[in-house]
């Protein structure tokens, strides 16, 4: 554990899900491909595009419409329903066709393997304070086990802009009934999480398990309040 600030004891802990409470870049892989077989299987005539033409689609659409990157979930379906009519569908062929085939992603997305430790910490944290989830994905906590730890879960799009963006943050303080400064935020990510929580008022924490050396990453323009290795490095900072 590093700290980079002098830290008091938070009055509740804010944490980001994917890539911190669990491993998330297998699940992404694999909902990608089950995305694609997919389409092989009941849309032939999408074969042509390849991953590299969805993607490129992706990107153009964000593009376009920026508003997209803040809820994943829409982003998906427009991406299928914009692929389909590109391909000759009608717009309700397109629109159901993609509902379709979000509902594939999302079943393989909350396929999550969430380790025991992960369970360990959290249930012993939620004896000590109040937890609140912030995620800009679209894991639903619920199916994956991890609502039962949190007293909220915000999700961007559904909630808000997507961090680091003042939205779920700004949302969380409020059912927390706390200041901004009273709350300490756990995320893997130095812009979304890092930046996002000092941008708004939050403590931060990087959890960093991937042995990265802050001084070297480019990403990091804020500095955070702590950094630690293992969730369960938590348990110290929540003690009095």
């Amino acid at each position: 554990m590093q700290f980079y600030r002098r830290l008091s004891v938070p009055k509740a802990l804010t944490f980001d899900l994917d890539d911190t409470l669990y491993d998330n870049r297998p699940v992404i892989r694999r909902a990608e491909q089950a995305m694609h077989d997919w389409l092989a299987a009941h849309h032939p005539r999408t074969q042509g595009v390849g991953t590299a033409g969805w993607l490129q689609l992706k990107m153009r659409l964000a593009k376009h419409d920026p508003m997209l990157r803040h809820d994943v979930t829409q982003w998906r379906f427009e991406l299928l329903k914009i692929g389909f009519m590109q391909l000759g569908y009608s717009l309700p062929a397109a629109k159901q066709a993609a509902t379709e085939g979000v509902a594939v992603v999302l079943e393989v997305r909350n396929q999550v393997d969430v380790p025991e430790e992960t369970h360990r910490v959290l249930a012993l944290l939620k004896q000590q304070l109040p937890l609140v989830a912030i995620t800009n994905g679209n894991v639903d906590a619920e199916k994956i086990g991890l609502a039962q730890y949190f007293d909220g879960v915000l999700m961007a799009g559904r909630d808000g802009l997507s961090k680091p963006e003042p939205d779920l943050f700004a949302h969380a303080a409020a059912g927390l009934g706390l200041v901004p400064g009273d709350i300490l935020h756990v995320g893997d990510h130095l812009v979304t999480d890092v930046g996002g929580a000092k941008r708004n008022g939050f403590k931060a924490c990087w959890f960093n398990d991937q042995q990265r050396v802050l001084s070297r990453e480019p990403r990091a323009k804020w500095l955070p309040d702590v950094e630690i290795s293992q969730l369960s490095q938590l348990l110290a900072l929540v003690s009095d």
